[in-house]
Order: structure tokens, then C-alpha cells, then sequence
């Protein structure tokens, strides 16, 4: 039985990138383009009406950046969240991870990695380009003011299993990744991770892994 397609909406309000974008996701079989937005406001409209699986969403936008959106769409559970963005750590890229978008890319990214990002994130993976991710995730936390760095007793509600797989995914590693070095099922690692984000009040994968960062784990 063939798994149903990813139900992706487009949020760029540059109508020549939004073009390109909307083309590459259709040359995938596996991926659907439920609609397109050209701004901020019109994104998280249609979030509601079309309830897509995933908004691909540019930072910069009119009437509503891109970082309110995706604060809205996310609060409102409507979607996951892939920004897309010009540079690959700024003011924008820490926003959207605060506002609890699933991941980022940047503009330039190849067409086979932009399709990789999308089924990535539709699994439930948010983290997408290891390497990126990483530094930013580094950046991210180090950029916290002084006083501001996670209790370690938020950790207090965790299974000895789930502190393992919030270590890993502060690695950066897949689920995948993680069922290998734990030795356990990719589903049990996906019930894991669905676990610890709701007993730590966290909305994204990336969230989870920068309070790992922060805590040292």
C-alpha cells in the first residue's frame, strides 16, 4: 500500500523563488504542493484551511514575517514548520527555533536536499543538515543570556531511556541513528521522542536538542 503523499504549503512571498520551489517539490512523487502563500498572514490562513502536513516558510515576509507564522501555525498545532532562510545563522533562524519551527534550510540549497529536508521533517525528524544544525545549535544556546541555561531538574520527569535519547538528539542524530546506537526499534525511539517533548513542555526536536546542548547531556 502506498503511504499517502507529503502535503506541503509554500510560504515565499518572492513569486520567482516561490515558483521554484513549488517545481521541485512536484518532480517528487512521494510529495504534494497543497497551496501557496506570499505572505506571512496568508500562511497561517491557509495552515487553518488546508492543514497541511508541512509549511515550507520563508523568514522574511510582508504583513507577517516569517517567524510570527510559525509561531502561530505551531501553537496552534496546525503543521510542521521548515523555514527557509538567506543566511544560515542569524537573528531570524534563532527566532523561528524559539517559535518551534522543526528545522531550517538555507535558499541555495540543492533540489535533492530541499526533497530530503521535507520527507526528513515529515517523519519527525526535525533535524535537518547535521553539520548546519549543529553549529547552530551551539551558537544558539551559547547566545542565551548569562543566568538563563536550563535546570537540570527539568530532566527529573525523564525514563533513564528517554535521557538517552534526549542525549542523542543533542548529537544531532536521527532516529534512525538512534535506534541503531541504543539498540531499539526506530518506533520506540519516535514514541521516546514524542514523550520527552510533551513531559518537557517542548515544541520541536530542535528545542529538545538545544536544552541537551545547554545541560551538557
Amino acid at each position: 500500500m502506498t503511504a499517502p503523499a507529503i502535503r506541503v504549503l509554500v510560504a515565499e512571498d518572492q513569486s520567482a523563488v516561490r515558483a521554484g520551489l513549488v517545481l521541485i517539490l512536484r518532480s517528487a512523487p512521494d510529495i504534494e504542493v497543497a497551496g501557496e502563500a506570499a505572505d506571512g498572514e496568508q500562511a497561517v490562513e491557509l495552515a487553518r484551511e488546508l492543514r497541511p502536513d508541512l509549511v515550507l516558510m520563508d523568514v522574511q515576509m510582508p504583513r507577517l514575517d516569517g517567524v510570527s507564522a510559525t509561531r502561530a501555525i505551531v501553537a496552534e498545532r496546525l503543521a510542521d514548520v521548515l523555514v527557509l532562510t538567506t543566511f544560515d545563522l542569524d537573528e531570524y533562524v534563532f527566532g523561528a527555533l524559539r517559535a518551534g519551527a522543526a528545522g531550517f534550510l538555507l535558499k541555495n540549497t540543492e533540489a535533492r536536499d530541499l526533497l530530503e529536508a521535507v520527507r526528513t521533517v515529515a517523519r519527525g525528524e526535525g533535524i535537518v543538515a547535521p553539520a548546519v544544525t549543529r553549529r547552530l545549535i551551539t551558537e544558539f544556546a551559547s547566545a542565551r543570556a548569562p543566568g538563563t541555561t536550563s535546570d537540570p531538574a527539568v530532566l527529573e520527569p525523564l525514563t533513564r531511556r528517554e535521557r538517552e535519547v534526549l542525549s542523542c538528539i543533542g548529537e544531532g542524530l536521527s532516529n534512525a541513528q538512534i535506534a541503531e546506537r541504543l539498540g531499539m526499534a526506530e518506533g520506540t525511539v519516535k514514541t521516546h521522542v514524542s514523550r520527552l517533548l510533551g513531559k518537557l513542555g517542548l515544541r520541536s526536536r530542535v528545542q529538545a536538542a538545544v536544552l541537551a546542548q545547554e545541560l551538557g547531556i
